[in-house]
């Protein structure tokens, strides 16, 4: 049998009624906090410990977001310096009644290693 693989997000959730903005859609700073928690996620499991967001270079929103949408957010290393790390995020949802994932947001931050005195340090890997 031929093994399948499937890329997994880094998180999954599902936007609520809270994270409503006026014109009824999913607010779009709550979109970006859940970016930049998933890039996290994916820049502390790189540099092996903690890490601080230092820059969003490109940010981009193509579609909104409903209430009940299984958002998904992927995350890519796509860069690394001495003590940074460019992640690449794409946001896809899947709205009610659907099977295929719409791709709804996108962006790169920049993460930079940290040491005990919370300065930059030279990644590990």
């Amino acid at each position: 049998m031929e093994k399948i693989y499937k890329r997994q997000p880094t998180i999954r959730t599902l936007p609520t009624h809270s994270n409503i903005n006026s014109n009824g859609h999913i607010f779009g700073g709550w979109i970006l906090s859940q970016m930049d928690m998933a890039a996290g996620i994916e820049a502390i499991r790189f540099a092996g410990g903690p890490v601080a967001t230092v820059a969003i270079n490109a940010m981009k929103f193509h579609a909104p977001v409903s209430i009940g949408d299984w958002m998904s957010v992927y995350t890519d290393i796509t860069k690394t310096g001495r003590t940074s790390i460019t992640i690449h995020i794409v946001v896809t949802v899947v709205g009610r009644g659907e099977e295929k994932e719409t791709m709804v947001t996108e962006g790169d931050f920049v993460f930079v290693a940290l040491d005990e005195n919370h300065r930059p340090q030279a990644l590990k890997k």
